[in-house]
């Protein structure tokens, strides 16, 4: 009661901060059960699968065509369980925007650099554009944008021309 709490990953963090604002994550019942289902599919797939997709892709010091396949392959699979969820619903967890939603976007943004068609995905596209233009993750998404464009390149130092 009323003690600190520490919380770490990124799950974790969404689910403490969701039950702590009453918000984003219904209180109890089924409606929970499926946000927390998608909240896990992120944390233990998605995530780990597009991290690894990226590294293979653009970290390696060298290209390992198996693991890019690989990854890239599972990174497909798991945009195709997606959109294939999105038949069904508007949101990830169903009708309404909630923490799996926040969960799961960020790690699409760069989803054509990782190997997907969004042409192959038109459900997920069109979920993945609605959660973009929210005006909180619109605010956020130029904030991190600001926040990770290089510095200007400082002027060149006066001369002194005097000899």
């Amino acid at each position: 009661c009323g003690q600190p709490v520490t919380v770490f990953e990124s799950g974790a963090i969404l689910l403490y901060l969701a039950e702590k604002l009453g918000q984003l994550m219904p209180p109890s019942g089924p409606g929970r059960y499926r946000v927390l289902q998608w909240l896990m599919f992120q944390v233990s797939g998605l995530g780990p699968a597009l991290g690894q997709n990226r590294h293979f892709r653009v970290v390696a010091p060298e290209r390992i065509e198996y693991a890019v396949g690989r990854y890239t392959a599972e990174t497909r699979r798991l945009c195709r369980v997606l959109d294939t969820q999105l038949a069904s619903t508007r949101f990830i967890a169903g009708d309404v925007y909630t923490l799996a939603d926040i969960a799961i976007f960020p790690g699409l943004r760069h989803a054509v650099r990782n190997g997907v068609d969004w042409a192959d995905y038109p459900r997920l596209k069109c979920w993945f554009d609605g959660v973009a233009a929210r005006p909180a993750v619109y605010r956020a998404l130029e904030a991190a944008t600001a926040a990770t464009a290089p510095a200007p390149a400082p002027a060149p130092a006066p001369q002194d021309f005097a000899a």
